[in-house]
């Protein structure tokens, strides 16, 4: 299939336990209408979590769901068997409306619980080698994860991508290498995340973004387009603000207001042969900005930049 774009409720306000934004029927109507075609699922419990009904929401507007994030927090062991459960159900709903989606298999977005570590979590953006998981600590982590991809491959035939996140314990580029190194080809890919990766490197430069596909193609089953706006990344950086503040402050800006060039992105991601969704992703807090203004305005710079 060939590159297309969808949204996600974080772009609405909706992410990853910090609040709901707007509710997700008005957000898939805007969505839609914004000129996106497929979109994740959100917070469990956001959307509808009855399979008939989560079909009607979407096939009464012609999207695709392409996949729903999950954080586990898998540097505890005792934690695994509770994430794997709660991972299984999301899959579950996924699968039940893969067959919405003209080609693509949903995908399950794993995480480790970003913003758990206080030290993670006020450092973020500027992470150095030293803050990193020892190698017990990765062996423990990557149990983990290859764990829920396979319990996720075996009961529903669906794949797993890990999302490297800022605040997580996965963040710099030597901790998604590290991470790949421990864990299963066969079950688990990666989500790469152009804002979070750049952000991550603690650099303002852009070309670390090619670089990084490059670095991690072989593992690249998925993609989000999110930008970061030098200015603030640097005061984040300067002024040691932490993940959340940064969020606030909206270090994940409007796509093409930050420092990524989207053209040069998709073309290296067309090189690559990439050929799927790409879904785009501009974290904002409940209440942030004008949702629908914004995704309108990506979608009208990604036209510009890429002819898609």
């Amino acid at each position: 299939m060939a590159i297309r774009f969808g949204n996600a409720p974080c772009s609405w306000g909706t992410i990853e336990g910090w609040g709901q934004g707007i509710g997700y029927s008005q957000m898939l109507d805007e969505l839609k209408a914004s000129g996106y075609h497929g979109t994740e699922l959100g917070d469990w419990g956001y959307m509808p979590t009855e399979p008939a009904r989560l079909r009607q929401e979407l096939s009464s507007r012609g999207l695709s769901m392409l996949g729903a994030y999950e954080g586990v927090y898998l540097l505890e062991p005792g934690e695994h068997a509770a994430g794997e459960a709660r991972v299984l159900r999301t899959a579950r709903l996924l699968q039940s409306v893969a067959d919405l989606n003209q080609g693509w298999s949903p995908l399950v977005v794993l995480a480790d619980e970003h913003s758990r570590d206080p030290v993670r979590f006020q450092h973020a953006g500027r992470i150095r080698p030293e803050q990193s998981l020892s190698a017990q600590q990765w062996k423990v982590f990557a149990a983990g994860a290859n764990r829920i991809a396979r319990a996720v491959h075996d009961e529903t035939g669906l794949r797993t991508v890990f999302h490297h996140h800022c605040a997580g314990y996965v963040e710099t580029p030597w901790e998604i290498e590290a991470l790949l190194e421990h864990t299963d080809e066969r079950v688990l890919g990666l989500v790469f995340d152009t804002g979070h990766y750049l952000y991550g490197t603690g650099l303002n430069e852009p070309e670390r973004v090619l670089e990084g596909l490059e670095r991690f193609k072989d593992r690249l089953w998925y993609v989000h387009y999110k930008d970061c706006q030098p200015q603030i990344a640097s005061r984040a950086r300067r002024e040691g603000w932490s993940y959340k503040e940064a969020i606030g402050q909206g270090v994940f800006c409007e796509l093409g207001q930050g420092q990524i060039d989207f053209g040069a992105v998709t073309r290296k991601l067309q090189e690559l042969g990439y050929a799927g969704w790409i879904t785009v992703e501009q974290d904002v807090l409940p209440g942030m900005g004008q949702p629908k203004e914004s995704a309108q305005r990506n979608r009208e710079y990604l036209r510009r930049v890429t002819g898609l």
